[in-house]
């Protein structure tokens, strides 16, 4: 009897052990898992990896983005102040224009186009309308405009000119050279003084595109 039950506790005891085992294989599986993770997170000391195409293409854009700026400026931002009264009434004294300084490194200036240069490079610009191209012959006869001994009507806004200066006589304009008259030609200093004479294609800033003053002229010209 003493023996039977001195079984029974040794069977108890052995399958309260039992119970007691852990699950062969669980702890090496658990500890796969965390190594993995420490991998991924670079917990072993491996460098993290360099995303060169990433980074090549973020150059890329800083790089088309400050091209485009600096293209938009040159072209679209140039700020020059109307100085007189020459330009009235499309443009009054002291009114801030921007000059299109890219369009005439693709194109000419053409007739009618007002435009801001400089005859000695000081960064003082006047702002004048061309009336005369390059190989054109113009002429001042009776305060009107005269191309190749033709009358001209279209492009030219002075009108009435009592001053015709040098034009007086035909004047042959050479290569890369343009005659300016302001549209207020009897307060304007331009081609007509003899003291001025034609433009220089390198003397001209840019074409004037856009009254930046916030006022009765803002916007297009």
């Amino acid at each position: 009897m003493q023996g039977l039950k001195f079984g029974r506790k040794r069977r108890g005891s052995s399958l309260k052990s039992g119970a007691r085992k852990k699950t062969p294989g669980r702890s090496g599986l658990r500890f796969e898992r965390e190594r993995g993770r420490r991998r991924r997170a670079g917990a072993y000391g491996r460098p993290a990896g360099v995303n060169v195409s990433g980074a090549l293409r973020w150059a890329a854009e800083i790089i088309l983005v400050c091209a485009a700026a600096f293209l938009l400026v040159l072209s679209f931002g140039c700020r020059v102040s109307n100085a007189g009264d020459s330009m009235k009434p499309v443009l009054e004294n002291g009114e801030v224009v921007l000059v299109n300084r890219l369009c005439y490194r693709i194109f000419s200036p053409s007739r009618g186009d007002i435009v801001a240069y400089s005859r000695d490079g000081s960064g003082q610009y006047s702002i004048k309308r061309i009336v005369g191209l390059p190989g054109e012959t113009v002429q001042i006869v009776d305060g009107s405009v005269y191309i190749n001994d033709e009358k001209m009507t279209d492009d030219i806004y002075a009108e009435d000119i009592e001053y015709a200066g040098i034009a007086a006589a035909p004047v042959e304009l050479g290569e890369g050279e343009y005659f300016v008259i302001g549209d207020n030609s009897e307060a304007s200093d331009d081609s007509r003084s003899p003291d001025a004479g034609p433009v220089r294609k390198n003397d001209i800033y840019g074409k004037v595109w856009f009254v930046a003053d916030f006022g009765e002229h803002f916007g297009f010209i």
